[in-house]
């Protein structure tokens, strides 16, 4: 871990970006203690609280815990994939609303994401699996249904399928794309979508990968794509024309 006392506007973004690659380079590895906030503060030539501010960084992104007791102190965490899942969402989500991303683009990188799981889901789905699409397809065609929750069982048959591949690397990959992409998609599509044809496309996906039939899931997600681009396109294009007519 290299000290670097250059001093700029952000110190304890500095100091916090220092052990971070120590601990990405593996010099500093898991549950190993850091150097007590005086230690540290000597090494960078800061103030205590600003090596405590760094490592509120850290600590906010999981890679250090702090322990209370005579052997307490600051330690390099094990940083599991559930963990790490909810910052890949609010990344993800962040991403696309502060940038521009257009409708095609995120439609195209979220299904071709997902028909890259098929193969896998088809192999390895458990009963499990199989029982949560179903579940949410049943809950999808009931009738009064509120688009809200319509909209969150979309989503979560979607999770189904991607945690039917038993990868938890391509499980927290696809928590963007899933979690975060999938429900801006549907904002901008649930008025005009019909849920019937949802729920007929969401069943043909859960029987192939019933089957063991990837090809099928993939053709059918595909299906699904075109069908969400065409409602996307329809939506912003109306929605266009009426900001001309005003």
């Amino acid at each position: 871990m290299k000290s670097n006392s250059t001093r700029k506007p952000d110190l304890s973004a500095q100091i916090a970006q220092a052990i971070r690659d120590a601990i990405m380079s593996g010099q500093m590895i898991v549950d190993e203690r850091l150097p007590s906030e005086a230690e540290l503060a000597e090494q960078f030539q800061v103030s205590r609280p600003t090596v405590r501010e760094a490592l509120k960084r850290l600590a906010a992104q999981s890679l250090i815990r702090t322990e209370r007791g005579a052997f307490g102190g600051a330690f390099v965490n094990r940083l599991s994939y559930e963990e790490a899942y909810s910052q890949q969402i609010t990344t993800s989500t962040l991403l696309l609303s502060m940038n521009t991303v257009s409708f095609a683009t995120a439609c195209e990188a979220r299904y071709a994401l997902e028909r890259a799981c098929t193969r896998l889901a088809a192999e390895r789905r458990t009963p499990d699996h199989l029982a949560a699409m179903r579940a949410e397809t049943h809950r999808q065609a009931q009738p009064g249904l509120s688009d809200e929750c319509f909209c969150a069982s979309d989503v979560a048959f979607h999770r189904a399928l991607v945690d039917a591949t038993d990868n938890p690397v391509l499980r927290y990959q696809l928590a963007g794309a899933v979690e975060a992409m999938q429900p801006l998609m549907n904002m901008i599509t649930f008025t005009a979508r019909s849920r019937e044809e949802i729920v007929r496309l969401h069943n043909r996906i859960a029987d192939a990968i019933e089957m063991q039939d990837p090809e099928t899931a993939s053709a059918t997600l595909s299906k699904l794509e075109a069908y969400t681009l065409e409602l996307g396109q329809n939506v912003m294009a109306e929605r266009a024309q009426k900001r001309d007519s005003a």
